[in-house]
Formats: C-alpha cells, structure tokens, sequence
C-alpha cells in the first residue's frame, strides 16, 4: 500500500512508520524536517509547515495514497485544512483523537457538572458538552491549548462525504521518548528512597486507561492497513485500566522499589500533592471493540513495557526539575499526623 502520514516523527509517530515499512508498504511522512532522524531509511520526505498544508494538494494527489493516516490534527481549523487537502487524494483517512472527548473528562476537570458516567467507556459513550478542554492554561489565543479540541477534529473528519475516515482514541501513552515523563513524579521518589507514596484516597482510585507507545503504534498501524477498520471509531489501550494506586506500583515493581503506596483523606494531603481535578470521574475506557474487529492485541507486555520505560526514564530525566512539587518534609509531616491519628488508609 502506499501511505501518507502526517506528523509522523514524534513519540507515537516514528514506531507506527517503522511498523508499516516492516509491514512492506511504501510510507510517505509529511513534517517539517526538523526531526526525522529515528525514521527507517526507506521512508519519503514531503517537508512543510502544517499551517501550510492546503498547499501540498497537488503533491498528495500525484502520491494517491491508499491511506493517509493524520497524527497531530489538533484543532476544528486544521480537521478542515485536513479534509480539504485528501479528498481528492485518497479515500481513506485515519486520525489520531483521544479520550479526552469523553464527557467524564470535562468533568474530571470541573468544566461541567453531573454524576460520572460509569466505567468503562465505550465508543458510544457520551461526549463532552464543554470545548477548548485546555483553554484555561493558554497564555494567549495562538497557544495550543487556546484552541486544542479532538471534538471538531473527529466531526469534521466523520462528516467528509468522499473519505471514509477511522477515528483512534489513544490512551495516556508511555514509554521512551514520552516528553510528558508520565513515570517520573513517582519514580524520583522511589529513587530517592522514599518509604511510602502518598496518593489522595480518590485519586489512589480513579481508573485511567493507558497504553505502551509502541503497543499504540501496533494498534494505528494496524487500523491504517485494515479495510474493517474504515468508517469506524475505536478506543485504543490497555485491556484493563489501572488504579493511580497500581500504577505507582508498577512502577515500583519495574524500579525494584520495595516502599508502600498508602491513601490519605484529601484534607490531610501536602498542599503540593492535592491535584483540582475530580478524581471520581473515571477515564477507564473499553478496548474491546478493536480487539474484536481488527483482532488486535499488545505484543508487549506490560511488566516489560514498564521495564523498558523505566530503564528510559531513568536516563534521560526531564531537563527541568520543579522541586516544589517533591517537598518531602510536608510529605513526612502529613503521614506523621495521620500516623499518630488513625494509620493510613488502604491504597
């Protein structure tokens, strides 16, 4: 198959190029040159800025894709330049969305307001009624999360009447190269020596549906080269969400950390450690439906994903460290009190 990939050098996108190039199909990446370097030797370049890609038309259509597979169509504004660019160039088309459009995430981050939607999610579960979910952080209406939305993204998508478009939902992805370093506020810790990690007693239960970077880059591939996969929408992830509690201890585990993951009420936590969100709307989600159609499954598994991540994590530390997010003092002070009080409540 031919296949264009846009933004396809990042953290996800340079694994699901080298998956289809093993897989044996001719890949084409659109990006602006100034990664690349971890691509395989067999793939085409097409360089441009994204803001620029109406522009490409004529060069996609001289591709004729098979498949143009989208990995950082971020907004409503960039779905439509998207839309406008393939359809006459190709007739399928795979975007990269997320389950931040889920209803339980505008809720978790207190942009709406209702009882949460029992986990887990499926592909019908209902949308969030908010927009622009990160609109709040932006330090000016050009930032990203000014007008950062996966919503108008996969509408706009659904909607083109000469493309049959796949909708993905990735998870919280981790592994190397993750630039969020997912692992890092709880493994630093663990590095650091520290006997117990506290969790507020909601968040040490709040379920989030994650998914290893090169498992997620096996799912995308694979709903690129599957005709079953057109015109569908899938979750992508792991088969079982864990708790925030199990997973610091899968880190721990992976970081040969012998310490305790204890609750505590929310009025006992170190200010540093109490997160505004609303840890009882979960963001477990079902991944059974890709599994059923695609006969999808992870060839990693997750104590070796973990390894594999730690082992990154470990060496290559964010550049820039906030310490006041590890006062360790208020930490000892919090479990001291509720210590002499009452003892810990289970994680």
């Amino acid at each position: 198959m031919r296949l264009l990939v846009i933004g396809g050098t990042g953290f996800i996108g340079k694994h699901v190029a080298q998956r289809l190039i093993e897989a044996g199909h001719a890949v084409t990446v659109f990006h602006r040159g100034q990664t690349g370097a971890d691509l395989p030797t067999e793939v085409n370049h097409i360089f441009g800025e994204r803001s620029d890609l109406a522009s490409f038309s004529p060069e996609f259509r001289d591709l004729e894709p098979d498949v143009a597979l989208d990995m950082i169509c971020y907004t409503g504004q960039e779905s439509l330049a998207l839309v406008s660019s393939l359809q006459s160039a190709c007739k399928r088309l795979v975007v990269a969305s997320s389950m931040d459009v889920y209803r339980n995430y505008g809720r978790l981050l207190g942009l709406e307001q209702g009882p949460p939607d029992s986990p887990p999610m499926d592909e019908d579960s209902p949308l969030r009624e908010s927009r622009y979910p990160h609109h709040a952080i932006s330090k000016s209406p050009r930032d990203f999360a000014a007008t950062y939305d996966k919503i108008p993204v996969e509408r706009t998508v659904s909607e083109a009447a000469m493309l049959q478009a796949t909708i993905l939902r990735l998870p919280a992805v981790y592994g190397p190269g993750d630039k969020y370093h997912r692992t890092f506020e709880y493994l630093k810790r663990m590095d650091d020596r520290r006997e117990k990690i506290i969790l507020e007693e909601t968040r040490a239960r709040w379920l989030w549906t994650r998914g290893y970077v090169e498992n997620v880059a096996d799912a995308i591939a694979l709903a690129v080269t599957d005709e079953r996969a057109a015109s569908r929408v899938f979750n992508v992830g792991e088969p079982d969400a864990l708790s925030e509690a199990d997973w610091v201890r899968s880190i721990g585990q992976a970081a040969n950390w012998r310490g305790e993951v204890a609750a505590l009420p929310r009025e006992k936590m170190p200010a540093h450690l109490v997160a505004p969100y609303r840890f009882e709307h979960h963001l477990h989600c079902d991944t059974s439906r890709i599994r059923r159609e695609l006969n999808y499954s992870e060839r990693v598994p997750r104590e070796e994903a973990m390894r594999r991540t730690i082992d990154w994590e470990r060496s290559h530390p964010p550049d820039e460290i906030d310490m006041s997010g590890f006062d360790y003092a208020a930490e000892d002070a919090a479990q001291a009190d509720l210590t002499d009080s009452r003892g810990f409540l289970p994680a």
